[in-house]
């Protein structure tokens, strides 16, 4: 699935147009971008969890040629499933 598909199925199963649909998940999609960059977490209860993590500087190695380099510090974010997810995968 991708986004068109996500918005084909929000506007079918809400009853409203793609362009309202397309316009709710992004700002859903700018508010979770928004909150993680703030260093906020944000959880949805018994669905999913949504943390900010700092990726520290490490050496890495070009696979081609064998030669170190620096991989610098970033951001990144972790995804934890909620119980009710989990559960709902595994049939139960």
């Amino acid at each position: 699935m991708n986004k068109n598909d996500l918005v084909r199925m929000l506007s079918s199963r809400l009853s409203l147009t793609q362009k309202d649909s397309i316009l709710y998940l992004n700002t859903l999609l700018d508010i979770v971008s928004e909150e993680l960059s703030e260093g906020d977490n944000i959880v949805l209860q018994g669905f999913e969890a949504f943390s900010r993590w700092e990726q520290t500087e490490r050496i890495g190695r070009n696979p081609r040629t064998g030669v170190a380099c620096p991989i610098h510090s970033r951001n990144s974010v972790k995804f934890k499933p909620g119980k009710f997810l989990l559960d709902r995968l595994n049939g139960e």
